[in-house]
């Protein structure tokens, strides 16, 4: 069953941190220095905040599939709106690594399909961002100085 996502770009983590944590009922699942996520059952979301971006506010939504075999049922439906679509492999990203699909809708919002693989100790295996190594895997390529993610 997918899950819808969502990811906030925040000035203050920790204040915002006691804000989600009241407002849905819990504590992050996953907690960093620099990002929060709520992988929640009801509603069915994985949100998430960091204060990697200087952009505050809505840095992109998103499908997270459960499987493979779903990340490609929702593959087959971007592939039906014949936009330009950009394929992420093994992408690192929130301290996850991910295969991915981005998309920009009309408005010119990031949207991100995404089935996460595993666990990684850091937020998105970049050394440093001008090391020319790693692309930004936690946004499409036109927003890369942007931040972060899915997972």
């Amino acid at each position: 069953m997918k899950r819808f996502h969502i990811h906030l770009a925040v000035d203050d983590l920790a204040q915002n941190i006691g804000f989600y944590s009241t407002l849905f009922g819990c504590e992050p699942t996953v907690r960093h220095h620099d990002y929060a996520k709520w992988m929640l059952d009801d509603p069915r979301v994985n949100f998430a905040i960091s204060n990697r971006s200087a952009k505050l506010g809505l840095d992109h939504l998103g499908i997270q599939a459960e499987d493979g075999d779903e990340l490609q049922e929702i593959k087959q439906r971007l592939d039906a709106m014949q936009g330009p679509i950009e394929t992420q492999e093994q992408a690192a990203c929130c301290y996850m690594r991910s295969d991915k699909y981005w998309l920009t809708d009309p408005q010119g919002i990031a949207w991100e399909s995404f089935h996460s693989l595993s666990e990684i100790p850091t937020f998105n295996d970049q050394k440093a961002p001008s090391d020319g190594e790693n692309p930004f895997a936690c946004r499409p390529a036109e927003n890369e100085a942007s931040s972060c993610c899915g997972g």
